[in-house]
């Protein structure tokens, strides 16, 4: 069906959308499901950066009406079949025993890296392990330990901080999720100096500014948007940076 095909195609009225967890990590991502029966906890099949690979159900599917944006929102291929759950026990176990191996030999090494991630093709004899370091690292010997422990091709894959901020997931100090896990695609560099620019007094709310990266927040970004957009002309939008207040005076019940 070409693109144009596509659009001429009449819009549904609701569609079923349930979140799903890929291979069970990071943030939880609204795909839809079609009419499959899927509950809380039950494996799906997948296809990530042209891969198959598997998710997990977070939130049961629920009907949404349509909205022309979610055309381009991924679906499940199909619930996981027997063969699919052994397929995903075998490749669970063997990332448990990578993470583990890989630490122990980094550490025996004297690499310097954090294990975020390891996970492996389920086409092809390949196992990608993520990790995180301040420097530059000569891991030659520590994948040819991999590549005898495990065979087939061995990647390892760095990520900055954010990234792995984005891959973990979790809550901020505003009380929601993290941008980077929710929606955001890319990462701008967010430098003090940028900061400073923005009327943010780095000393008072240094740790207003920094993420659970480590990093300034990456929403500071939001900031500078809105100081372009002042100096256009536009209308103010929402402040971006959200610190959550404590009630002054005494909580009555409701």
């Amino acid at each position: 069906m070409t693109a144009l095909q596509e659009l001429q195609e009449p819009y549904p009225e609701t569609v079923r959308i349930a979140g799903i967890k890929v291979r069970g990590h990071g943030d939880v991502k609204k795909m839809g499901v079609g009419d499959v029966f899927l509950r809380v906890g039950d494996r799906v099949i997948l296809e990530v950066d042209r891969e198959p690979t598997y998710g997990v159900v977070y939130t049961e599917p629920l009907p949404m009406p349509f909205s022309p944006p979610m055309r381009v929102m991924r679906s499940i291929v199909r619930p996981a079949t027997e063969a699919d759950q052994a397929q995903i026990a075998r490749h669970e176990r063997m990332c448990q025993e990578g993470m583990s191996f890989c630490r122990e030999r980094a550490k025996a090494l004297g690499l310097d890296l954090k294990m975020v991630e390891v996970y492996a093709s389920f086409t092809r004899r390949e196992i990608t392990f993520v990790y995180t370091s301040e420097d530059r690292i000569d891991f030659r010997q520590l994948v040819r330990d991999l590549a005898r422990r495990f065979g087939g091709r061995i990647e390892m894959r760095h990520i900055g901080a954010r990234e792995e901020a984005k891959r973990i997931g979790g809550v901020d100090s505003c009380g929601l999720t993290l941008c980077c896990s929710a929606f955001m695609t890319d990462f701008r560099p967010v430098s003090v100096k940028k900061a400073r620019g923005y009327g943010q007094d780095i000393s008072m709310n240094e740790n207003r500014l920094i993420g659970i990266c480590g990093r300034l927040k990456c929403c500071l970004m939001f900031e500078e948007m809105e100081a372009r957009a002042s100096a256009a002309g536009q209308p103010p939008r929402p402040q971006a940076l959200i610190t959550p207040e404590r009630p002054t005076g005494p909580i009555r019940p409701s």
